[in-house]
């Protein structure tokens, strides 16, 4: 999923996912949207995500994930809505 450098959006809430959230979705450039909110998603955010320059809204809240919001996403042009609502 990592390639798929067109995708503008990635909603993949409350489908049950588990594990952390890949890294390679730093790769998606043009992505606007990612929503991964509702899931059982763990370990830390992915610095890479500070790469998505063009992101608009980040819901990553109702996961098991820890540690600290990467300072990389300080970095994006544009700040996201960010939702980390009970994450951990």
């Amino acid at each position: 999923m990592g390639n798929l450098v067109s995708l503008e959006s990635v909603l993949l809430h409350g489908n049950g996912l588990s594990g952390p959230i890949p890294p390679e979705f730093g790769n998606l450039v043009n992505l606007t949207a990612l929503s991964l909110y509702a899931n059982q998603l763990s370990g830390p955010i992915p610095p890479e995500l500070g790469n998505l320059v063009n992101l608009r809204r980040l819901y990553l809240d109702g996961n098991l994930l820890s540690g600290n919001v990467p300072p990389e996403l300080g970095n994006l042009h544009n700040p996201p809505a960010l939702s980390l609502y009970g994450t951990g």
